[in-house]
């Protein structure tokens, strides 16, 4: 498995994750980024940056690079189009989906519309709002799916490092789930990730959103049913809590919230 330099700090958790998951990819094919380029057609530089964090693949390399590793290219997809719409939020301006070395033949010229520039403003609001539509009812579908995969994984690594029993997580999804909460060297686990580090924010499923939900909860500060689904009203209570800890109030659960969350005692 290749050593990954670790992502920049700035990307945003959607954006994070797509790379994330294309190094997976990669990492199971047993590919060299050479090979890589020779058979997506993105250069070796390109790839270097978009498995590095300092580009964004284009929709076309994502989805080359899925199906020469036997992925899913549809779930990678919606990913990609997440990330595309925070990589300007991080970068100062709209998301770069190409590459100057991409080895790619530039796009032809759109030709220019005969219509006026209300109906232009008119066309391209109602083909946004079209994408925002059938973008909401794919997502959850797609992220449900992955967060199955990823339980198995969770659960395949912990039972044989442990040993563990506990009831597959994925087989119930999106049914509720039950927090076993127990304490080991000073620290709070409820028995679906040990994590200190992992980024759980807005919009991402799976075991490590079942964790935080359950420590919420012990916490008083409850996220709702314990679903594995991060909403409205699981970022509702990570805000709750991090303002009664005197954390910095960001609605995600990353290191610094992981740590009061496992350690927190009733006072």
């Amino acid at each position: 498995m290749s050593r990954w330099r670790e992502l920049p700090a700035e990307l945003h958790p959607q954006v994070r994750d797509l790379i994330v998951r294309l190094r997976r990819l990669k990492d199971r094919g047993e590919y060299s980024t050479r090979q890589v380029a020779a058979r997506t057609g993105y250069s070796t530089r390109s790839w270097e940056r978009y498995l590095t964090g300092r580009s964004l693949p284009p929709r076309d390399a994502v989805e080359a690079l899925a199906r020469m590793c036997g992925g899913d290219p549809s779930s990678l997809l919606v990913l990609h189009e997440m990330a595309s719409a925070r990589w300007g939020e991080t970068h100062g301006g709209p998301s770069s989906t190409s590459s100057p070395d991409a080895g790619r033949e530039p796009p032809a010229p759109v030709a220019s519309w005969p219509y006026g520039r209300a109906a232009r403003v008119a066309l391209t609001a109602g083909v946004t709002a079209l994408v925002v539509s059938v973008t909401a009812v794919l997502v959850l579908a797609v992220e449900l799916a992955e967060a199955r995969e990823d339980a198995r994984a969770a659960r395949a690594g912990a039972g044989a490092a442990a040993g563990a029993t506990a009831p597959d997580p994925a087989a119930v999804l999106p049914s509720l789930h039950t927090c076993r909460l127990e304490r080991a060297d000073g620290r709070w686990y409820a028995g679906y990730s040990r994590t200190l580090q992992t980024l759980a924010a807005y919009g991402r499923t799976g075991p490590v959103v079942i964790e935080a939900q359950c420590l919420l909860r012990r916490a008083g500060a409850s996220p709702g049913d314990v679903d594995g689904i991060f909403g409205p009203l699981t970022r509702r209570a990570v805000r709750r809590f991090q303002d009664r800890e005197g954390l910095t109030v960001d609605g995600v659960v990353g290191p610094d919230t992981w740590r009061a969350l496992r350690t927190w005692e009733a006072r």
